[in-house]
């Protein structure tokens, strides 16, 4: 019970513990993977913009797995991401479909007018 509580305020309680499992992969990094595979973290999280836990983790796990993997075989960072590190990143977040928060306002926007024009019809 106390425990459906505090998920309820806070989110589900095992997505966290996942969370900072990633995070300490991440941190257990060599360099320059390390560095990178943050950097390329912290885009993912403002540009990926998912707002269900499950999405988040899914991408940021497999983010993990890509560097701990190039890290494992010695694969230069520059034959990851290649020359344009932000295309690399946006194109890898554009392969985790879940709902992100552009898609509220999305359909904020979509009912906005949708609802002007019904009104507009009436009172024309």
């Amino acid at each position: 019970m106390m425990a459906n509580w505090i998920e309820t305020l806070t989110g589900p309680l095992g997505q966290k513990k996942q969370y900072k499992q990633y995070r300490a992969r991440i941190e257990a990094l060599p360099e320059p993977y390390g560095t990178v595979a943050k950097a390329v973290q912290r885009y993912l999280m403002y540009y990926g913009g998912a707002t269900d836990g499950e999405t988040l983790l899914t991408m940021m796990g497999d983010s993990v797995d890509l560097w701990e993997r190039a890290a494992e075989d010695g694969t230069a960072v520059r034959a990851i991401v290649g020359e344009d590190p932000v295309e690399f990143a946006e194109t890898f977040a554009q392969a985790y479909s879940g709902k992100q928060w552009i898609d509220r306002e999305r359909a904020r926007l979509t009912k906005a007018i949708d609802d002007a024009a019904r009104e507009d019809r009436n009172d024309g």
